[in-house]
């Protein structure tokens, strides 16, 4: 297997395949780690997607929880204080700078043998029935069964398969870097807030030594965005919108971004798939990229694993663009809807006033932040029962804790009745008996989890229960 990318979303699908035995090689074009702060964070699912393989520690060792809410809010900055009962174990934001992010996933992918190769580059691929091959910048070739491009939003593996990536244009750009800036953290904070009561798209924080990352809307859009903007530039956009340049110098690295949005048509192609911002992108609002990148990837890993080791049911595979191209459709409206709301003219603010409040409506503000989390989504698994496509949170079981029991990357079957089998098919999924703490809410006889964590099936009779490992995990073996 190779993974084109050795970002989040590389790394993450590389530790799920290696959960499952294959063997995978990571092309990374960089030599070295980037020290970029792009990603500030993990929302709710991600964290549960860490504690579904025991790594929530790692994270939890170094990050800091925060409420979701506050002066600035979650969704377009509208500040307003979450509902009471969110349907997660983890009702926050874990703060995080992306590099740190970034070297836990990549520290846990060698732990588990992925092999990753810093400093080569994809340049060409070919694939036929059995197999891809993949030609390095170097010049030499790999060759693996199959490839997935995890390797950005100028992803050279969806440009050579020729795979239609439509959507918008930016309209709108912004500049972003982290720099030194002559002016004490009080004096900042006060001018911060003062700014954005009516420009939103201005903020300024502390990274370490001695640095701040900062974003500021630029003049316009520039004609090639991979053209740094100079150290001058990120002055003079300051003074524009703060009245001062807080004296800002000695940038580590400086950029832009705009608001496109773009989706890939199709997730696969044959043996090549896409995943992470390879198969979309869309304006940092919410903090969403990383962790939708983060969450392809967990969708992605055990289907493919299963293709690989020669048990996954026929069209398997196919479900991961059935159920992850419709989020990422839902992340790019969500974001597209934010930037209208944090324009500072009168026809938008005036929806950000209309939004701010429905949101005042418990149900509204729910949704509105579980769909930012990614907690609200429900795969259509062709089931009434609304349990039925949505993930199971990590619910107090008499014998401890659900999601200690999906360390290793196999189906759940969830038993409180004792009734219940998976012989021929425990190879792939286990099956443990006990009862769900009666003051979680839940009430079903039993519930069979993918390695995903998602609700497959709920019940209470064998015959019922095979259909649906069957669709799910492959014949049963004998």
């Amino acid at each position: 297997m190779i993974i084109a990318g050795g970002g989040p979303t590389g790394m993450m699908l590389a530790a799920e395949l290696r959960l499952h035995g294959v063997q995978v090689v990571v092309l990374e074009r960089e030599a070295e780690p980037s020290p970029v702060v792009r990603a500030l964070g993990l929302h709710a699912r991600s964290a549960e997607v860490m504690d579904q393989r025991g790594l929530l520690d790692r994270f939890l060792a170094v990050g800091t929880p925060h409420p979701i809410g506050g002066q600035y809010g979650f969704f377009a900055g509208i500040g307003k204080q979450p509902p009471e009962h969110l349907d997660t174990a983890f009702p926050y934001t874990l703060a995080l700078f992306q590099p740190i992010i970034d070297r836990i996933l990549a520290e846990h992918a060698v732990e588990v043998g992925a092999e990753v190769r810093r400093g080569s580059e994809l340049v060409g691929l070919s694939q036929d029935e059995d197999s891809v091959t993949v030609d390095l910048a170097d010049g030499n070739q790999l060759q693996a069964r199959y490839l997935v491009g995890c390797d950005g939003g100028r992803s050279t593996v969806r440009k050579v398969l020729g795979v239609a990536f439509p959507g918008q244009d930016a309209r709108n750009e912004y500049l972003l870097g982290e720099m030194k800036l002559d002016v004490d953290q009080e004096t900042l904070t006060a001018i911060m807030t003062e700014v954005r009561k009516t420009q939103l798209f201005f903020g300024a924080g502390p990274v370490g030594d001695g640095l701040h990352r900062v974003v500021v809307p630029a003049a316009g859009v520039a004609t090639d965005r991979r053209t740094a903007p100079t150290i001058e530039e990120f002055r003079e956009q300051l003074r524009v919108t703060t009245g001062t340049d807080f004296g800002a110098h000695s940038p580590r690295w400086l950029s832009r971004f705009g608001d496109a949005t773009r989706l890939a048509e199709q997730y696969r192609s044959g043996r090549v798939l896409l995943a992470g911002d390879a198969a979309h992108v869309h304006p940092p609002l919410g903090g969403q990229g990383l962790n939708l990148g983060v969450q392809d990837a967990f969708n992605l890993g055990w289907k493919l694993a299963a293709e690989v080791n020669g048990w996954a049911p026929e069209s398997l595979l196919d479900t991961y663009h059935d159920e992850r191209h419709p989020v990422a459709a839902m992340v790019l409206d969500n974001t597209l809807a934010q930037g209208v709301l944090m324009d500072p003219a009168p026809g938008p603010q005036a929806m950000r006033r209309l939004m701010s409040r429905l949101m005042d409506f418990e149900d509204v503000n729910k949704y509105v932040i579980e769909m930012v989390m990614s907690i609200g989504i429900r795969y259509d698994f062709g089931d009434d029962n609304e349990l039925v496509g949505r993930r199971l949170r990590n619910v107090e079981l008499k014998n401890g804790r659900l999601y200690d029991q999906l360390h290793a990357g196999r189906g759940l079957l969830l038993d409180q009745t004792g009734r219940l089998t998976v012989d021929g098919w425990d190879d792939r999924v286990d099956h443990i008996v006990d009862t769900v703490d009666g003051s979680e809410g839940l009430d079903f006889p039993a519930a069979l989890l993918r390695p995903d964590g998602h609700i497959a099936w709920i019940g209470d009779n064998n015959p019922d229960l095979f259909t649906h490992l069957t669709k799910w995990f492959g014949t049963p073996v004998n």
